[in-house]
């Protein structure tokens, strides 16, 4: 978790609410490949909470995968986006929503990201 970044990933998730699964691990380490995290994981919910870890069902139910930089949008970011998106469908989501939470915007990237269904959220810092 990071001290700049987590604050702007639980601000994200306090407007839209639902259950936030802070550092989901979307890929385990291994012999041949490195462990994904996702910074936020929200699960669409009339409930609202906060929590860590993978103990949590997925399988079924509307998803919003969060990535967050402290700094401006930049293809790292997207990309991280983009990936996660498609490493959630493993889970097998009803739905998957990406957001891109950053604190400095780019009108060029910000156009690509709208192409692929990323949103791009921009807090002030």
């Amino acid at each position: 978790m990071s001290k700049r970044e987590t604050p702007l990933t639980r601000r994200f998730w306090s407007e839209v609410g639902g259950i936030l699964i802070e550092e989901f691990m979307a890929v385990s380490a291994g012999k041949r490949q490195g462990r994904r995290l996702i910074d936020g994981l929200i699960i669409k919910s009339a409930e609202t909470q906060r929590t860590q870890g993978n103990d949590i069902e997925v399988a079924g139910r509307d998803l919003i995968v969060v990535q967050t930089k402290a700094s401006r949008l930049g293809m790292s970011l997207l990309g991280q986006v983009l990936f996660s998106i498609e490493l959630m469908k493993q889970f097998q989501p009803s739905s998957i929503e990406g957001v891109a939470v950053c604190t400095k915007g780019d009108l060029v990237l910000e156009q690509l990201a709208k192409s692929y269904g990323i949103k791009v959220v921009v807090y002030s810092s």
